[in-house]
């Protein structure tokens, strides 16, 4: 277990998790905000994207109340990304999740989720920032970052490829 807040706990993915990640990235009410309706995942994705040895990225599973409901990652920027976004020498960690039991969207699970990955990231990562790269249309997610304390600090043009175009994306961030 990575931490544990109330009612939610982050672990890390198991192979025991495999199916509840097909379900969700098979859910097209998931995929309009991650990874795109057009790119439904199986197992075999699911295995590439999220079982692949050597992987540095955290990757974890989200309980509420004893029950997986979605999924977080973390991980450190690298030099190419520190040089899109235009940062240095900071240590800085970038985030990605979806709740993907849609029963628990608008609950502020995310909310407590994003908060306490931040602080688990500052106490025991050292980061210094924690960032994302919401697509600028999901008001929904910038409302519950921008609660949880991130700030907009640069558009980033097409961005992300989107159900078949560039999105535009907010460069958003904590500070410690």
């Amino acid at each position: 277990m990575l931490f544990q807040k109330g009612s939610l706990m982050v672990r890390e993915v198991e192979d025991k998790d495999k199916h509840h990640l097909v379900k969700w990235l098979s859910d097209p009410a998931v995929l309009e905000y991650y990874e795109g309706r057009d790119k439904p995942f199986n197992l075999e994705k699911v295995n590439e994207d999220f079982y692949e040895p050597g992987d540095e990225k955290g990757k974890c599973i989200i309980e509420y109340e004893g029950k997986k409901i979605g999924y977080i990652q973390f991980y450190q920027l690298d030099k190419e990304t520190k040089d899109i976004y235009g940062y240095t020498g900071e240590d800085i960690y970038g985030i990605d999740q979806f709740i993907g039991e849609t029963a628990y969207w608008n609950k502020g699970i995310g909310t407590l989720l994003i908060t306490s990955m931040v602080q688990f990231l500052i106490e025991k990562k050292n980061a210094d920032k924690v960032v994302m790269d919401p697509q600028t249309w999901n008001n929904r997610a910038i409302r519950c970052y921008e609660k949880c304390g991130f700030k907009k600090v640069k558009l980033l043009p097409k961005h992300e490829w989107h159900e078949g175009e560039y999105r535009d994306c907010w460069l958003i961030e904590y500070t410690k």
